[in-house]
């Protein structure tokens, strides 16, 4: 099988190392020197670093015009960048006829007077002939790079893209799920990186493991929430990319944004906790695309709400703590 991935950070790293042991697979990255330094070296030192890259690899810096015309050979197309990134990549290869998935979680940032969409959403507008699908689910790029086991969901409205996702990257170490609920895989995908940053201000001002708790708990019911008004079934969010993501990216240490909020309840600037990961953090860049969305579906979604307030600078850790406990009392429904 030959597989394309477009994007050389370190999930669409991580991704071509697993995949390069049985599969012929071809890594582009935009930056020409990049390129050169991965070929070389045979490491990513910037966004993977210790993580060899099999002889079988191959990495390229084709122009970004050309992308269309790169992936017409290969079996399957994988869009490895960020969120801000993906319009772009899906409108360049429109025109594809194999399948394309994308591996960003979140959403587009709002348009003025707008509101941000989806990644299914955003191939409906640029390129709706496209066979499309996502790749989601509770991952940390280190772990998935060095064969340690690793579930995933590969959803889409077509069975031969979930198909083509599945063989491409089912195997010993890691088993992927197949799943039609496309709405459903992307709003865990997004909402939990929100979620992940007022975990780690929780933990980061030692609130407790209760406390943990009740905030992982309600903030599930949100999402859920969100993803029910945009058409997803609730089931989705007791799988891997609603519950599974959620909790992965709340508790794990390698997760950029449980730092993030870690970093804030410390005291430091939002600009001083992205410059110290060194990475991007899809949760500071999505939270307010996520209550624009809420707002306009006219959904109460407090928690996320919260973590805005808080990156914008209007209220201080303690004080967003307050504002939640604060609110009155509600009967407790899996997604009220």
């Amino acid at each position: 099988m030959k597989i394309m991935v477009l994007g050389a950070g370190a999930w669409g790293t991580a991704l071509s190392v697993a995949a390069s042991a049985r599969h012929e697979v071809t890594l582009w990255a935009r930056d020409p020197a990049q390129a050169r330094a991965l070929q070389s070296q045979r490491e990513n030192r910037r966004y993977l670093p210790g993580v060899v890259l099999p002889a079988a690899l191959t990495v390229t810096a084709e122009p970004m015009e050309q992308l269309g015309s790169l992936c017409t050979a290969a079996d399957l197309a994988i869009i490895a960048t960020p969120m801000a990134g993906l319009r772009e990549m899906l409108t360049q290869l429109r025109d594809q006829r194999g399948p394309v998935a994308w591996l960003c979680k979140g959403f587009e940032a709002p348009v003025a007077g707008g509101y941000g969409l989806l990644g299914h959403e955003i191939r409906t507008q640029v390129a709706p002939k496209l066979k499309g699908g996502v790749l989601s689910g509770p991952s940390f790029a280190q772990e998935v790079a060095r064969g340690q086991p690793t579930a995933l969901v590969a959803a889409s409205e077509r069975a031969d893209v979930r198909d083509a996702l599945v063989a491409a990257f089912h195997g010993p170490s890691l088993r992927v799920y197949a799943n039609d609920d496309l709405p459903g895989v992307e709003v865990g995908g997004a909402v939990k990186n929100v979620l992940a940053i007022a975990t780690g201000l929780c933990d980061g001002l030692n609130l407790g493991l209760n406390a943990r708790a009740a905030l992982i708990t309600r903030g599930l019911a949100e999402m859920t929430r969100l993803g029910l008004a945009l058409g997803a079934r609730a089931d989705t969010f007791m799988g891997l990319s609603g519950l599974g993501d959620l909790v992965l990216t709340a508790t794990g240490d390698l997760s950029r944004n449980r730092r993030v909020g870690l970093a804030l309840a410390q005291g430091r600037s939002l600009e001083q906790a992205l410059e110290s990961l060194g990475h991007v953090s899809e949760g500071v860049y999505c939270a307010r695309a996520v209550v624009r969305r809420a707002e306009h579906l006219g959904l109460e979604m407090p928690i996320t709400r919260c973590v805005v307030a808080l990156l914008d600078g209007q209220l201080l850790p303690a004080q967003a703590v307050a504002v939640l406990m604060g609110r009155g009392p509600v009967a407790e429904q899996a997604w009220a």
